[in-house]
């Protein structure tokens, strides 16, 4: 059997209070949980803070450049369909700098579980408004206050019928555990959005703000598109936890799409081919 300990224990360069050691660990135990080991897996991220998430793990891993995690991933994916890969990085390389890629992402669905560590601040640079930084925020780059409307995530990701779709919060480990396992599970592009206070840059959206607003989905069909819509839409003095929005789809790459084309799935060159 596989433990939370196989995936080792380094020392890391986040600040104390940090929301990602949540993350790390309530990743950690979900892939025990599914017995998987650390050979089994790939994690690919950018560049940030959240980033760094994959060098603290014993695992196979992929650290590209800032907004790239995705592209990565997808090749992985094409040359070892068999492989769980993971994407890990920061809203700002996400959805800012990646933001292209994302969205391409969602649009192929392919076989990927998508974790972004959401701490609505650029935490590597020291503090900076990111893409999900509210209008309004004050930050040492925006000392009279973000002037463009944040980001929404879940929001865009349910309006364009992505596969899955998820926000959890690192305050809240046992949902946070369930819903990276039920995104793994799920066939396609699975995304995990993850509040995660930053507790040297944003003094706005902390613990206790999160905790104040956040609460866990109950007697929601995620199955519904209309009603998806409307809770991805909340995100003011109530946040919901929980599988969102799922739909199945056909799957790039894997049975999907490049079968009903007439490929193989474990033909890389003809994959290959096909983008020249």
């Amino acid at each position: 059997m596989v433990s939370i300990e196989d995936y080792g224990e380094f020392e890391t360069a986040w600040c104390p209070g940090c929301g990602n050691f949540s993350i790390i660990k309530c990743l950690k135990q979900a892939l025990a949980e599914q017995d998987l080991a650390p050979h089994d897996i790939i994690i690919s991220s950018g560049i940030g803070q959240a980033a760094k998430l994959p060098h603290y793990m014993r695992c196979n891993m992929f650290n590209g450049l800032h907004g790239r995690s995705l592209p990565v991933a997808q090749g992985i994916k094409m040359a070892n369909p068999e492989m769980h890969v993971i994407v890990s990085s920061g809203d700002g390389c996400s959805y800012g700098e990646g933001g292209n890629h994302f969205l391409a992402a969602v649009r192929r669905n392919m076989d990927l579980t998508v974790l972004v560590h959401d701490n609505q601040i650029y935490g590597l640079t020291k503090g900076q408004a990111s893409p999900t930084s509210a209008r309004g925020h004050v930050t040492k780059a925006q000392p009279e206050g973000n002037r463009s409307d944040g980001f929404n995530p879940v929001a865009t990701t349910v309006a364009m019928r992505a596969s899955f779709v998820a926000r959890a919060f690192s305050g809240e480990p046992e949902h946070l555990v369930a819903t990276i396992k039920e995104a793994m599970a799920h066939k396609g592009f699975s995304l995990v959005d993850i509040l995660q206070p930053c507790v040297s840059f944003n003094k706005v959206n902390t613990y206790a703000w999160y905790k104040e607003r956040t609460y866990i989905l109950e007697d929601h069909d995620p199955t519904d598109w209309a009603s998806a819509m409307t809770l991805s839409e909340e995100f003011g003095d109530r946040i919901p936890l929980g599988v969102i929005y799922r739909e199945d789809k056909p799957v790039f790459g894997h049975g999907g799409r490049l079968a009903e084309l007439g490929y193989d799935k474990n033909d890389l060159k003809a994959v290959l081919q096909s983008y020249t």
